[in-house]
């Protein structure tokens, strides 16, 4: 069971607008009721969320312009949901990254997207950070864990890091930690849901299924993994995909192919110091948004690499 206390510093990671609530809107209250304090730093403004969009606004082409207007109503809809678990609206950080790009960003960018996550971490100071799960299937989730994790790195006294899953089937051996809800807590909860009415359109009883779902925390430790990757990508597969890598170092990308592996036990080379964590994706536009393969942890022991499962 996990306890909060006066003390308690709890910053809150959200890839998108109702992601706060879904994952820690007991969480907040909790902290807020022992007299602790609350920061959530908000990713993105979920602005590429185009069927409610068309939905709600009865069109099919949406702009730039469109994306902005959508993206401005969500934040504003995380700043209701918020004020209704009892959290002032000044606790709202929004960095307003790109929906549906936060893997691209870490790609493309990876010093600067860390920077903007230490900046918060240094100067909230956080004793409880929570942050999606590595595994979770949105590849917006999945590579913020990745951009927080990194962001860890050197922090001291480093904060203990609970990750929540949103999307996909969660292992529920894995989120061992918990939290009770009273009953006026569940109904904030959910009413703070609610208050994501672009969300609610077309998806509102999964919503409210998940608001009224137990709050489950999974304890990142930062225990290095095997040095093993987990993939076996079908022969057919394989020159359509890649393999990004994601150290304190920076990130590389390979074809799946090309990556430079150690010949003696197929093992990734030169990955650098720290924390490793790959993804492997296909190469190529899908409609489908949630990832098959996603990212894995495998931080190897010292003096080795990684290796293909």
């Amino acid at each position: 069971m996990l306890s909060v206390s006066a003390q308690t510093r709890l910053l809150v990671i959200a890839p998108h607008p109702d992601d706060e609530t879904l994952g820690c809107g007991v969480l907040l209250q909790h902290v807020l009721a022992a007299g602790g304090a609350v920061r959530v730093l908000l990713l993105t403004d979920g602005d590429n969320n185009p069927w409610p969009q068309r939905y709600l606004e009865r069109r099919l082409v949406l702009d730039d312009v469109a994306r902005r207007r959508w993206g401005a109503k969500r934040r504003d809809e995380a700043m209701y949901a918020l004020e209704k678990l009892g959290v002032s609206p000044s606790a709202l950080q929004p960095l307003s990254w790109r929906d549906m790009e936060v893997t691209r960003r870490l790609h493309d960018d990876l010093a600067g997207s860390i920077a903007a996550i230490r900046s918060v971490l240094d100067v909230f100071q956080p004793n409880l950070v929570c942050g999606p799960a590595l595994r979770d299937s949105h590849p917006d989730h999945g590579a913020a864990h990745v951009l927080c994790r990194l962001a860890l790195v050197g922090l001291h006294p480093a904060p203990m890091l609970l990750a929540y899953s949103v999307h996909g089937a969660a292992d529920p051996s894995a989120y061992a930690l918990s939290i009770d809800a009273p009953e006026e807590q569940r109904q904030r909860k959910l009413l703070a849901i609610e208050a994501h009415r672009t969300q609610m359109a077309l998806s509102g009883g999964r919503m409210r299924r998940l608001a009224l779902s137990p709050e489950r925390y999974m304890q990142v430790d930062g225990h290095a993994g095997d040095g093993r990757l987990p993939w076996r990508p079908p022969v057919l597969l394989r020159r359509w995909l890649r393999l990004l890598v994601a150290t304190p170092a920076g990130a590389r990308e390979w074809p799946w192919t090309e990556a430079p592996w150690v010949e003696d036990g197929a093992r990734l080379d030169q990955v650098g110091p720290g924390p490793v964590f790959a993804k492997l994706h296909l190469d190529w536009p899908s409609p489908w948004i949630f990832d098959h393969w996603g990212w894995w942890e495998a931080t190897p022991a010292p003096a080795a690499g990684l290796e293909r499962g």
